[in-house]
């Protein structure tokens, strides 16, 4: 089981100028005061960043990973469906900036800015 899976997040679009992410709360999301971990919103924002850096990578043998989050908590959240829609703020050769908000029926929740390099990876 992958990180995806163990928290329920859903990809429901993928491109190379968005990607959203859907995730359901559920209790092991919340922290003991019964609101969702903010951390969460750091996942999300990270993933769907990776996601699209990734779908713009032009060469062959390299991945795009994460080397740097900020990331803006606006709102608590304690049940519901959270959205994270990211898009690239650039595309370079070698490094991506994606923004990502997190939200609720529209509401913010969350405001993320991510950055991605490029890394040599073997595949098998």
């Amino acid at each position: 089981m992958n990180l995806l899976e163990n928290l329920g997040i859903k990809v429901i679009e993928k491109s190379k100028k968005k990607v959203v992410l859907e995730m359901a709360i559920e209790d092991k999301h919340l922290q003991p005061y019964k609101i969702m971990h903010g951390g969460l919103n750091a996942v999300l924002a990270e993933t769907a960043g990776s996601i699209g850096a990734n779908l713009n990578i032009q060469d062959e043998g390299f991945a795009a990973v994460g080397v740097d989050i900020m990331t803006h908590q606006l709102n608590k959240i304690k049940d519901g469906i959270v959205i994270a829609e990211a898009t690239p703020v650039r595309v370079g050769r070698n490094i991506q900036t994606w923004q990502a908000f997190t939200h609720k029926k529209g509401s913010a929740i969350n405001a993320s800015l991510s950055t991605m390099t490029l890394k040599k990876v073997k595949v098998d």
